[in-house]
C-alpha cells in the first residue's frame, strides 16, 4: 500500500507534464498489442513446410500454389497465394505479386510511424518537464537565500520524476518499434522466398507439359 501511495506521490509531484507523457504511454501500448495481434493472426507461418504445400500439378490446373485453408482469409500467404494463376502471363503475376507485397508490409507496418514519433516526443517532453521544474524552483529563491525549501525541492522532484517517466516510455516504445520492425522484415523476405518457390514451380511445370507435348508430336522421337 505504501508502494502505490509513493508512487501516487511522485506522479502528483511531475505536475501537468506527466498527463501528456501518460497519454503517449496508452498510445504506445495500444499500437504495440495492435501490431503484435495483427503479426500473430495475419502473418504467422504455418507448422509445416510451406514449400509441401505447392502443388507442381498439372497442365489443367489454374492455380499452382495450394494455401492451407486454415489461415484467414487477409492471412498475407493467402493474399500472395491466390495471386498465382496458371493462365495468367508470368509479367503480370509478378507485377500482382509486388504491388500484393506492398500493400501487407503497408498494412502490418500502420501505426509504427506514430510509435517511432513516441519515442522522440516522450523524452522531450520528460525535458520539458524538467525546465518547467527548476523554473519552478528558480522562482522560489529570492535574493538573500532559499526562500521556501520544501518548494525547491519538490520544483526539483518535478523536474527529475517528467524525465525518468519520458525516458522509460522512450526506451519501452523503442524496444518494441525495433522488434516489430524487425519482425515485418522478415516477413516479407518469407513472402519473397514463397512467391519465387511458387514461380519457380510454375516454371517446371510449364517445362513438363512442354516437353511432354513435344514428345508425343509425330518425328519428334528419333528412331
Amino acid at each position: 500500500m505504501n508502494d502505490w501511495t509513493s508512487l501516487a506521490d511522485a506522479l502528483r509531484l511531475g505536475g501537468w507534464v506527466i498527463y501528456p507523457l501518460t497519454l503517449l504511454a496508452v498510445l504506445a501500448l495500444a499500437i504495440v498489442l495492435d501490431r503484435t495481434y495483427a503479426l500473430w493472426r495475419f502473418a504467422r507461418m504455418p507448422e509445416s513446410n510451406v514449400a509441401a504445400d505447392v502443388d507442381a500439378g498439372h497442365a489443367g490446373d489454374t492455380r499452382i500454389p495450394r494455401i492451407h485453408d486454415t489461415l484467414p482469409p487477409q492471412h498475407a500467404l493467402r493474399r500472395i497465394g491466390r495471386l498465382f494463376d496458371a493462365r495468367a502471363p508470368r509479367w503480370q503475376i509478378e507485377a500482382r505479386v509486388q504491388t500484393a507485397a506492398t500493400a501487407i508490409e503497408r498494412d502490418m507496418s500502420r501505426g509504427l510511424w506514430l510509435l517511432e514519433t513516441i519515442v522522440t516526443a516522450a523524452p522531450l517532453l520528460g525535458l520539458l518537464g524538467t525546465i518547467v521544474g527548476m523554473m519552478h524552483s528558480f522562482r522560489l529563491i529570492g535574493g538573500d537565500g532559499l526562500v521556501n525549501p520544501a518548494g525547491v525541492s519538490g520544483g526539483v522532484a518535478q523536474a527529475l520524476i517528467a524525465t525518468a517517466i519520458g525516458l522509460v516510455i522512450a526506451l519501452l516504445a523503442l524496444f518494441a518499434f525495433n522488434y516489430l520492425s524487425r519482425r515485418i522484415d522478415r516477413l516479407m523476405d518469407e513472402l519473397e522466398s514463397f512467391s519465387n518457390e511458387c514461380l519457380g514451380e510454375m516454371r517446371l511445370v510449364e517445362e513438363r507439359d512442354t516437353g511432354v507435348h513435344l514428345a508425343g508430336q509425330p518425328g519428334s522421337v528419333r528412331s
